[in-house]
């Protein structure tokens, strides 16, 4: 079962990243289509089959069906993305298929809700990465072979409203998975000398960030267009939406008229959470600031938790003076370091404006592994390029990069630390391998929870598919 469970984390990630293929995308559409509505749609009128070939079914799990040509279809995509399909079978494709069915069918059992605004923005983002690559909407419907945009919206949503299900089901079966010191412990004793992880090389790093001050000059301009636009909507019943297109500078809502659906659980900033959730329905807030900018919301409906709502955001700009007092300071910095006058940890204390990391002494966490340290080989490339040849105790030079904003941002990286390559070791490399022993007690509990769940969901495999020596019991046997 193990290999399959894996195959089918693989296949979520093949079928729907943003930077799909043409076959990522045209799965055929297996979702919530019984077989008799399949069995309606090839006769005609009188009941008669059509003189075409049916795509045949080679399962139905619960209420969704796992169609012949989607089998085929997933060796074409692992070929596309480069990967190699020997050995792999029709049985194993087939499974990994049911149990994203399995999933999905499961999450509408127990209440799991997708909002269709939810799947609507990512199908924007997809959608507007596909333009990008090829040029034109135009050339995008002629690539997937799709009389209309509307019709390939369609499908878009079906495909990435079962993903997000299966997704959340996966999720909602391991949350409360936890792994005790005691179980990390065992798990490592149970691996064999030889067969001991290798951990490639490692870093640990520390920063010091400096960013341009915004002059006042900039932050008075942009609040003041923003009073100008909340006026004429307010007083002239000039449209909020249309300003958004034609003036807010965040690029992930103004093409829509700025309209976001915000529940209290989204992943938002605070400071704008707290502005939208105090405003009643048609009324405009005072311009406000956040980490992105300045804003205005205009809430245009309430539903119980969730707010749908219009905002414009503009971002005040740095101007030459303050790059270049930015530049200097940290070209300062960085002498004094060098020549021992400065401790780099104090350094980061005093003068970084990072708040994350400033506290630390500029100590750097890895979002991934939740430790200090950062595999060499798995690194981002631009963050390997900027400290790969770096010695332990090292500075790197003036680094210049972009904020979220788009303003530019001084840096200087510090390698704390360097650990060669070498063999899992416990007391060293604990948090890594805490996270192989929870991976595989997750796996443990999906491979419960797919056993338990077989059992009392209605499967159905059909043709030669019957003759498959699957790793869970489809056949119920």
């Amino acid at each position: 079962m193990r290999f399959t469970t894996k195959l089918s984390v693989f296949i979520f990630g093949l079928f729907f990243s943003l930077n799909t293929s043409a076959q990522e995308i045209i799965v055929t559409d297996s979702t919530a289509i019984q077989p008799e509505e399949e069995l309606a749609r090839n006769t005609d009128e009188k009941g008669d089959f059509k003189r075409r070939k049916v795509d045949g079914i080679a399962a139905v799990i619960g209420d969704y069906i796992v169609l012949e040509s989607d089998v085929q279809l997933m060796y074409k995509d692992m070929q596309s993305q480069g990967m190699s399909t020997a050995g792999i079978t029709d049985c194993q494709l087939a499974g990994s298929l049911m149990e994203n069915k399995l999933y999905a069918h499961h999450a509408i059992q127990d209440s799991i809700i997708i909002m269709d605004a939810e799947i609507n923005n990512y199908i924007d983002q997809q959608i507007n990465q596909m333009v990008n690559q090829v040029g034109s909407m135009e050339k995008v419907l002629e690539f997937y072979k799709k009389e209309t945009e509307e019709e390939f919206r369609s499908e878009l949503f079906e495909l990435n409203k079962e993903r997000q299900l299966a997704s959340r089901m996966q999720q909602r079966i391991i949350e409360n998975v936890e792994i005790t010191p005691e179980e990390v412990r065992e798990y490592f004793d149970n691996i064999p000398e030889d067969q001991l992880p290798m951990f490639g090389e490692e870093v640990e790093l520390a920063q010091i960030v400096i960013r341009p001050e915004i002059p006042q000059s900039e932050k008075d301009k942009v609040i003041s267009r923003l009073n100008e636009f909340k006026a004429d909507v307010e007083d002239n019943d000039a449209n909020f939406g249309t300003k958004a297109i034609l003036y807010s500078q965040d690029p992930g809502s103004a093409s829509n008229g700025g309209q976001i659906s915000l529940s209290r659980k989204d992943n938002f900033v605070q400071e704008f959470k707290d502005v939208a959730f105090s405003l009643q329905q048609g009324e405009v807030s005072e311009p406000f600031e956040t980490e992105f900018g300045y804003h205005i919301i205009k809430v245009d409906r309430i539903r119980g938790q969730t707010v749908d709502l219009r905002h414009i955001l503009l971002i005040p700009d740095v101007n030459n003076q303050s790059v270049e007092e930015a530049k200097n300071e940290i070209d300062s910095i960085r002498k004094r370091v060098n020549e021992g006058v400065l401790d780099f940890a104090e350094a980061a204390k005093e003068f970084s404006d990072e708040e994350e990391t400033r506290n630390d002494g500029g100590r750097l966490m890895n979002p991934q592994t939740g430790d200090t340290r950062f595999e060499l080989s798995k690194v981002d490339p631009k963050l390997y390029g900027q400290i790969g040849e770096l010695q332990e105790g090292e500075l790197s030079r003036r680094l210049i990069e972009q904020d979220r904003t788009g303003r530019p941002t001084f840096k200087l990286i510090k390698v704390t630390k360097r650990i060669p390559e070498h063999k899992a070791n416990y007391s060293t490399d604990y948090m890594k391998i805490k996270e192989l022993a929870l991976r595989d007690k997750q796996m443990e509990a999906i491979e419960e929870w797919q056993k338990s769940k077989i059992n009392e969901t209605y499967v159905k495999i059909s043709g030669d598919y019957r003759d498959c020596d699957y790793s869970s019991n489809w056949l119920k046997k």
